[in-house]
Order: C-alpha cells, then structure tokens, then sequence
C-alpha cells in the first residue's frame, strides 16, 4: 500500500509540471502570435509613392506604331529607356470620338472622356450662346508676355478637375504644377484649374512664350530672361535630315505627291531652308510645323524645371509637357513621310535631354513619368486609295448639296439645321417646334436620309444617346464623346479610311483603329518594368497616376487604375 502511495505522489507531480510546461509553451506562443514582427514595428506600410516630381509627356499625334517603326533608328536614352526600364501599354486605346487634340489632353488629364468633362472638341458650336467656341478661349483674361490677344485663355470650358488639380488639392496647394506646349490648348487643359503656370508659344513676329492673367500678372523673372535671350533663333535655319536620308527605310519616298508645302516650296522633300522660307510661312510660327518647334519645348521645359525648383523637395510636383510639332509635321506630309521620321529621331534625342536632366536634378529614381499622346492618325487617304485600300475623300459639297435638297423637299426650308460642325448637325429647336414637329422624329428621318449618302458608315442621333447605354463598339464610342449639353443632335461617323480631308498630310479624328491606337509608357519610381497587351484605355491614365500617388482621382473619373503597371 505504501509503494501505491508513493508511485500515486509522483504520478500527481509529473502531471501537474507536464500541465506548467505545456500551458507556459502555450502562452509564450500566443505572446509570440500576438507580437509585432521587427519589421513591422520599425518600417510603415507603404500606402503611397512619393516621387518628388511627375512628368506627363503628350506626343501630339503619335501613332503606336512610330514606336516599333522606328525602333532601331532610335538611340538608347529617349524612347528605348522608356519602354526597356519602365511599362509599355502596347494595347492602349482612346475609347470616344472625336479624337482630336483638346478632347485627348483633356481625356488623358481629367481620367474620363468628352461626355463627363465637356470638351468635346478644338472647337464647337455652342447651340445655347448661338456661337462657335474655342476650348481654352476667354476673353475674360488678357494676354502676359505679347500684346496680342494669344493669351486670352483659361480652363473654364473643363468640368471636372484634373489629376495635376488633384495633386495641388492633395498637398494643400504646396505641390507644383506647370504646363507648358507650344499649343495653349496643350499647355491650358493638362494644367487644369489650379496650375501655378501654363505657358504655350506665341509664333508670327514675336517667337516668345507667353500666359494668361488667369494664371499670373506679368511673367516670372526667369520666363522673361529666356524670352529676351532669343535662344529662339537658333532654330532659324535649315532642316535636313538628323541621319542619312538613305537610311529612312521605314518611310516611303522623300518627294510625293501626298505631302503638302510650305508657301514657296515646289517640292515637299528635304531641306526644308526655313530663312528662306521665313516671312511667307508666319516667321517664328514656321517653327511649330518642324522639329525644333519640339527642341524649343525642350528648352523651356527644362528651364522650368532649373528656375521653379520642380522636384526640389519631398512635396512632389508636376510637369506637364506636350510636344506639338508632330502633329503640325504630320498634319502637312503624312504619317509615311521621311519629316514624321526624322521629327521623331529628333524627338528622342529632345526626351533623352530631358530625362537626363531630370536624372541630375531630381535625382534618378527619383521621379515618375508618363507618355502618351493625344490621338493618332491614318495614313493619307489619296495614298490608301492608290495602294487598293479602302480610304478616299469624302465630298463635303456633294453631302451638303444633297442634304440641302432633302430637307427642303421635307420641311420646306433647310433653317431647320442650324449649324454643321465637327461632323455633326445641329438642329434649330424654334424652327422644329414651329413646324409642329417631333425633334426626335425629326433627328431620326435626317439621320436616315443621311446613312444613305456615299461615305458615311453609321448616323446617330442625338435621342438614342439619351436613351440607350452602349457598352462596346462604335456606338459606346460615340456615346463617350457625346456631350448633352454641348453636342450636336445628329452625330456622323466616315467610313474606315474616309473623311472630310485634304488630298495631302494626315488627319485624325475618327472612332477607327488608326486614330484610336496611341502609346502609353510610364517610367521611374513606382513603376514596374513590363508590358502588357490587355486593353488599356486612356481614361485610365489619371487614375494610375492617382494610385500611384494615394490621392483621389480627378472628380469625374471613370477610367480604371492600371494595376500591372504600379509596383
């Protein structure tokens, strides 16, 4: 009984040192679960990137192709730089029409299209005030820098904020932003409302930069001393090729019938003697339809960037850069000619001096950039038709004759269209209801009257953009760039390859592929390296910006952040 006793005693001992051990291990592992780990303790989540400064580059009509295209002509500090160390969005299309150069920057600034943020085009007919109407035009501001009236402008025209007024609002005003494009639309609409500048460049006799008293009284110290150092004239001479011309494989023949001239010129092809040149084509205004109307962008750019301390501190910033001389190129000779290849060699060279500088500046790794552009563009259509493609252009006297004749077989008077503008028809109200007729009937019997005539693809009207919600397509397109208090009330579409153009140069403008399909890369800090060809749409830029930053997105976005491209 007694060695029971015992054996008992220690039974009860072992057991209750087993039950202290256990129930210790058990505590300390619940201490150890519930405990921070180091690193969590020392470092914050990273909810943001905070670059010191955000550079948006707009390339004024810039095909995705110009990429590709010319790859290997490029060096490797400009584009190659973007695309090899940063994201390349190879599928990255505009998802409205019209796709033109105010629509575009203010689509790529504001995160959504024409039918939130109202500019619709360069220019419209504002049914309501019974005028034509500028995008930035105000004559409420005067001019800073000229006496002329080229500065008479603001964003006033712009509904919705922008993403660089999205920044300001998000530092308390203490993030910079400054815009700068040799077109005051390209400057006025990326700047937004709050900007602390926007410049753009005012050619004829004076070749300066120039602003608005929306923005400030007289021009900065610095704007001034560049303007009077008339580095401006440099640029007076003459443009031949960067590289062998021989070497321009990727381009068609030099001298051709589908390029436009200078006032003067007999032939289109290079050298373009612009002293020559000089007094019959605008003077310094010569400049914008030649690269060093890029070059001059650069120049001033990163003047800016010396002398109002962007990305000086931790409070990030924002350049905004859109490159207009492409445009003004392609406009002219044509996406296929020898100048759009040569203008964009130069252009890489105009990018590399720029990130460079902002790699001395700044700091490499140290800021984020983007570059897009704000529509592309379609081969000329006279060259399309010879290559046995479709495309052609489209006789606005024979649709205008035809259209007259119905409407007064019809309703006994054309009044009843009160204004044809930017591809679409405006229609008088008081002359409708007069004739006691149906306005949406009305819209509906012009629209198929119209769809009949040779070269239109499809006709909307303006009472199925009030009722029905696209989702994909031509008609989602249309839809976007369907502004009910600013568009027309009969909206037409050209067929593929067709339009209201000039036999020479190229044009934009239209829902089609070759004016949709433009490039997006984005650089630098918070961007992973990579591409994608998933569909990426331009209101989508903004967004990632926002994101990217962990600030709101502009007020009217509907864009979607690109998650592939944040780090």
């Amino acid at each position: 009984m007694k060695n029971k006793s015992v054996l008992l005693w220690l039974f009860l001992i072992l057991v209750g040192s087993n039950s202290f051990i256990v129930n210790a291990q058990r505590k300390s592992k619940r201490n150890k679960e519930n405990r921070p780990k180091i690193s969590e303790v020392v470092t914050a989540p990273d909810i943001a990137t905070t670059p010191k400064l955000v550079v948006g580059i707009v390339v004024d009509q810039m095909r995705y192709d110009y990429l590709t295209r010319f790859w290997d002509q490029y060096g490797e500090g400009g584009f190659k730089r973007l695309v090899n160390d940063g994201f390349n969005c190879k599928n990255n299309h505009f998802n409205y029409a019209p796709t033109v150069t105010a629509a575009g920057h203010a689509s790529v600034y504001t995160g959504t299209t024409p039918s939130n943020h109202g500019i619709i085009g360069n220019d419209w007919y504002d049914k309501y005030a019974d005028e034509m109407v500028y995008c930035a035009g105000d004559d409420s501001y005067s001019t800073v820098g000229t006496t002329s009236n080229a500065g008479k402008m603001s964003p006033h025209r712009l509904e919705t904020t922008t993403i660089t007024d999205q920044l300001r609002l998000h530092t308390q005003m203490h993030g910079k932003v400054i815009a700068i494009s040799i077109k005051d639309r390209g400057a006025v609409l990326p700047g937004g409302h709050t900007a602390n500048a926007a410049y753009w460049f005012d050619g004829g006799d004076n070749g300066k930069w120039i602003s608005s008293t929306y923005y400030m009284d007289k021009l900065p110290a610095w704007v001034a001393q560049f303007n009077e150092a008339r580095s401006v004239d440099e640029y007076k001479k003459t443009w031949n090729t960067l590289k062998d011309i021989n070497t321009y494989v990727e381009s068609g023949s030099d001298n051709n019938l589908y390029e436009g001239l200078f006032k003067g010129q007999s032939t289109s092809g290079f050298p373009h003697d612009l002293e020559a040149l000089w007094d019959g084509n605008g003077k310094y205004s010569i400049l914008k339809s030649t690269p060093f109307g890029n070059s001059l962008t650069t120049d001033f750019a990163l003047s800016a960037v010396e002398n109002e301390g962007l990305g000086a501190d931790a409070i990030t910033d924002f350049l905004a850069v859109s490159f207009s001389s492409t445009d003004y190129v392609g406009h002219k000779w044509g996406v296929n000619s020898k100048e759009v290849q040569d203008t964009y060699l130069r252009l890489d060279q105009d990018i590399k001096r720029l990130l460079d500088t902002l790699d001395d500046k700044v700091g490499a790794g140290e800021y984020t950039v983007f570059l897009t552009a704000d529509h592309a563009a379609i081969n000329v259509p006279a060259f399309l038709r010879d290559q046995k493609l479709p495309g052609g252009v489209v006789d606005g006297n024979y649709l205008n004759d035809r259209l007259t004749q119905y409407l007064n077989y019809t309703y006994g008077t054309t009044d009843i269209v009160k204004k044809v503008s930017g591809n679409q028809l405006f229609l008088d109200y008081k002359v409708v209801k007069n004739l006691d007729l149906d306005l949406g009937e009305v819209e509906e019997d012009i629209a198929l009257e119209l769809i009949q005539y040779d070269g239109l693809y499809k006709v909307f009207t303006a009472d199925q953009m009030w009722k029905n919600q696209y989702v994909g397509g031509i008609p989602a397109m249309i839809q976007n760039g369907y502004n009910q208090k600013r568009s027309g009330e009969v909206l037409l579409v050209f067929d593929p390859g067709s339009g209201k153009y000039g036999k020479t140069g190229s044009t934009h403008g239209s829902p089609w592929n070759y004016d949709t399909h433009a490039p997006l890369l984005f650089y630098g800090k918070g961007i992973k390296k990579g591409s994608t060809v998933k569909r990426t749409e331009i209101p989508d830029i903004a967004p990632t910006i926002a994101a990217l930053l962990g600030m709101n997105a502009p007020s009217g976005t509907t864009g979607e952040p690109i998650s592939e491209v944040i780090e």
